[in-house]
């Protein structure tokens, strides 16, 4: 059933660039040394602080709306090949704690609801592109 009501647009996060810079700083600092995340990163990474400059502007982008992000998240991780379903929860708790960690909980709260939202996309994205490549679907 859909709803004649419009989309509710995303709340404004009270965060500046600063904050964000940080949190993307530190949380890739844990990716590199996650034991599962570590090297599926270092297999595509080759220069972390250009990526994370580009991630930060991922999030400033949709956080502060400011433009200047030009990727496509969807796509990456879907060519990457070796990312996989079961690699987005150690991603959001380690994304979660650097929240706890570097913001107030109001705020990290807020942030984390909106990446949540995102990884579930990215990772049902990476759901259905290995269930095309196992074959059609069984249907008995």
């Amino acid at each position: 059933m859909q709803s004649d009501m419009p989309a509710r647009p995303l709340p404004r996060l009270e965060i500046t660039p600063d904050q964000i810079a940080r949190v993307i700083s530190v949380f890739y600092a844990a990716v590199r040394r996650h034991e599962v995340l570590g090297p599926v990163f270092a297999a595509h990474v080759e220069d972390w602080p250009e990526h994370e400059e580009k991630i930060a502007r991922f999030w400033r982008n949709a956080i502060l709306r400011e433009g200047g992000y030009d990727g496509n998240p969807m796509r990456v991780h879907m060519a990457a090949g070796d990312v996989r379903a079961e690699h987005f929860a150690p991603w959001l708790m380690l994304f979660d704690e650097t929240l706890r960690r570097t913001l107030p909980e109001d705020l990290a709260r807020q942030w984390s609801a909106l990446a949540h939202r995102i990884g579930a996309g990215l990772r049902m994205g990476v759901e259905d592109l290995r269930t095309r490549r196992e074959g059609p679907p069984k249907l008995r």
